[in-house]
């Protein structure tokens, strides 16, 4: 068995003190060894967190018997590698960042649908279906005939529905993403926006990959993670991409054998987004991370990186 375990964990709930739960959550994160990163808001908890078997059941049996958070459910994982170097708690507005104010599924959502039932909802012809992920994460793999919005960040959602006009032609609309926490917000602003039959994959992505046959899936390529794995296949096994440490994007092969990729430095996605001391600076890190592992040692330092949205990559395990 793989030496690590992953949890991916969300919940929508109303906490009081954010910053009183906060200090409570990382101290019992670090004295059990678990490492990762959480986000904690007003409207709940969200994050993917790692570590070993004790120290990870002990880490998720104690955030659901806290009175603030009450029973969590989460989706496991298992990697040889560590997934995170560190841990972070952090406190944010929203634990996934829609902004749009007042959207709250505590009181307002699509309908669940399980894995099992996901195949025949959207091989319905009068179905929609839309892919609630960034276009860096569609690019490497979405379900069949599912639409993308080709957005950057899940901020540019609510507009791009907005200007979708032909999507009322449809009446039933099916949403996923990687786990089930922006298509918690996001199929409640579909239904302030007036859709009706709004439904939205239960447990995500992750869910259906785990659960589904290979042979019966209609899920077509891997799946994007936030960590250190890159992406998954059925089964969650780990699959064929690398990072660019620099965009934080994934890469393949023939994405490394172009001349615009250096290895920490560039990809053939930000190349043209970065200046040269942008450019300098990460090769400079680069240098640093080839050198503590000459050493044996691992580089943990700040990452150049483009922002690409922290909460979306949080929500890449979610």
């Amino acid at each position: 068995m793989a030496q690590y375990l992953i949890a991916a964990l969300y919940k929508f709930v109303r906490i009081e003190d954010p910053a009183a739960l906060r200090e409570q959550v990382l101290a019992l994160c670090t004295d059990a060894g678990v490492k990762g990163t959480l986000l904690i808001a007003g409207e709940g908890i969200n994050g993917t967190i790692a570590g070993s078997e004790a120290g990870m059941r002990h880490v998720l049996a104690t955030l659901s018997a806290m009175p603030a958070l009450g029973a969590i459910t989460h989706k496991e994982s298992r990697a040889d590698h560590e997934p995170f170097h560190r841990m972070k708690v952090r406190l944010k507005k929203e634990i996934v960042t829609m902004g749009v104010e007042g959207i709250d599924p505590n009181k307002i959502v699509g309908t669940y649908v399980k894995p099992r039932d996901w195949n025949a909802l959207i091989s319905d012809p009068e179905v929609v279906v839309i892919d609630t992920r960034n276009d860096y994460e569609v690019a490497i793999g979405t379900f069949r005939n599912a639409v993308d919005p080709r957005t950057k960040s899940f901020r540019e959602f609510p507009a791009w529905v907005e200007a979708q006009a032909n999507l009322h032609n449809k009446p039933r609309v099916a949403m996923f993403c990687t786990g089930g926490i922006r298509c918690e917000k996001s199929t409640a602003f579909m239904k302030e926006q007036g859709f009706e039959e709004v439904y939205h994959l239960e447990g995500g992505i992750l869910k259906y990959l785990e659960e589904m046959p290979a042979a019966e899936s209609l899920w077509q390529g891997e799946c994007f993670v936030f960590d250190e794995r890159v992406a998954v296949g059925h089964g969650l096994e780990q699959g064929h991409y690398d990072l660019c440490r620099a965009c934080r994007r994934p890469i393949d092969e023939a994405d490394k054998a172009t001349p615009t990729f250096e290895l920490g430095v560039s990809c053939p996605h930000c190349f043209d987004e970065t200046t040269e001391a942008q450019k300098a600076s990460c090769r400079e890190r680069q240098r640093q991370v080839d050198l503590a592992e000459a050493r044996g040692a691992a580089h943990i330092g700040v990452r150049q990186e483009l922002d690409l949205g922290e909460d979306d990559a949080i929500e890449g395990q979610q």
